[in-house]
């Protein structure tokens, strides 16, 4: 049973996520403290993380930018705001998905559904091998010069990056990949692919590779191999 740790200090929202998982066969858990939030999230172990922006003590974006340097455990924001700023910055900071309140329960659990589908996938992928990379999908991480070295990606990267390496040196459109990214067409958003593309290149680049992911002016992105 996946355990999702919800991060929400109003209690009637709290109490009406929890019956809703506890009912769709999650196993639920409330903080109710918030002062070493992160701390607890870590404790717990939790499958994913459901958290809201405006929590007492710390901001829930600055929390999540301070937990993606511990943990990738999979973050679906949860939140009144719903500007685009506020959505990309949550993307940029590693969220795996962000979806406005008063949210229909429905395509909540559909966004779970998605992401712990995706992390099934990945957690039966092999091996795959990339240059003289290691990539471990499992553990969303990529080993380097000759395995002493490793380079952490979230989930949402790592979905990206093996999709995009399945179909190496072949042009991969947008709608390729925010469909294999967000499991569902009607659930997309065109900013949060951006961000993710920029954070992978921003990565490879940090480790020494500027030229892995090209862009094919209206028609994609490419793995250069």
């Amino acid at each position: 049973m996946n355990k999702i740790l919800i991060v929400e200090d109003d209690k009637t929202i709290s109490l009406e996520l929890k019956e809703l998982l506890d009912n769709s066969g999650y196993k639920a858990i409330i903080v109710t403290d918030f002062k070493n939030v992160c701390d607890r999230i870590i404790e717990e172990d939790a499958d994913l993380v459901l958290l809201d922006i405006n929590i007492p003590y710390i901001n829930g974006e600055i929390l999540l930018k301070e937990l993606r340097t511990r943990s990738d455990v999979p973050v679906i924001m949860v939140t009144s705001r719903d500007s685009e700023v506020d959505e990309v910055l949550c993307m940029s900071y590693g969220a795996d998905d962000y979806i406005t309140k008063p949210y229909n329960p429905t395509i909540l659990l559909l966004r779970i559904n998605a992401i712990f589908k995706r992390l099934n996938q990945n957690g039966n992928s092999d091996v795959a091998k990339y240059r003289n990379m290691e990539i471990l999908p499992q553990k969303g991480v990529i080993r380097y010069n000759n395995g002493e070295d490793e380079m952490l990606l979230t989930k949402n990267e790592m979905t990206i990056f093996m999709y995009l390496l399945s179909k190496k040196d072949t042009i991969v459109s947008r709608d390729e990949l925010m469909t294999e990214l967000w499991n569902n067409q009607e659930y997309l958003n065109d900013n949060a692919l951006t961000v993710n593309i920029s954070r992978l290149r921003a990565r490879f680049k940090d480790i020494g590779y500027e030229d892995v992911i090209e862009t094919r002016k209206g028609q994609g992105y490419i793995l250069i191999g």
